[in-house]
């Protein structure tokens, strides 16, 4: 069983920054995949960066070069640091941690946080 626990939202000026915590019991975060995902009211959640157990690292065309994903294997942690932010960039953030058991994919949702961008 692994259990997510998302931190570090809140309300942002436009350019400013936020750096969002995944922090990961249960399981080791370097042995599973974890996704960010975010989702605003009426809108679908839409992945915006993923770091997989190997290390490779994605990101969507929206945040590629302004969002960073990183891995802490002593705290057992992924963050999203999200800088230059956008008012688009509202929304709420959700960490996602997938294991691979029988060749299938087992998924686990932290909790989520609000991330805020005033214009």
């Amino acid at each position: 069983q692994v259990h997510l626990v998302e931190f570090g939202g809140g309300l942002v000026q436009a350019g400013g920054s936020l750096r969002l915590s995944c922090v990961a019991s249960g399981k080791s975060v370097s042995s599973i995949d974890v996704t960010w995902y975010r989702q605003a009211p009426g809108q679908q959640r839409d992945f915006v960066a993923s770091i997989s157990s190997g290390v490779s690292i994605y990101y969507s065309d929206s945040v590629k070069g302004r969002f960073t994903i990183s891995r802490d294997d002593a705290k057992n942690s992924v963050y999203l640091q999200m800088n230059s932010l956008k008012p688009e960039d509202t929304a709420v953030y959700s960490c996602n941690g997938r294991r691979w058991v029988a060749g299938r994919p087992i998924d686990y949702w932290g909790q989520g946080t609000q991330v805020t961008v005033s214009s």
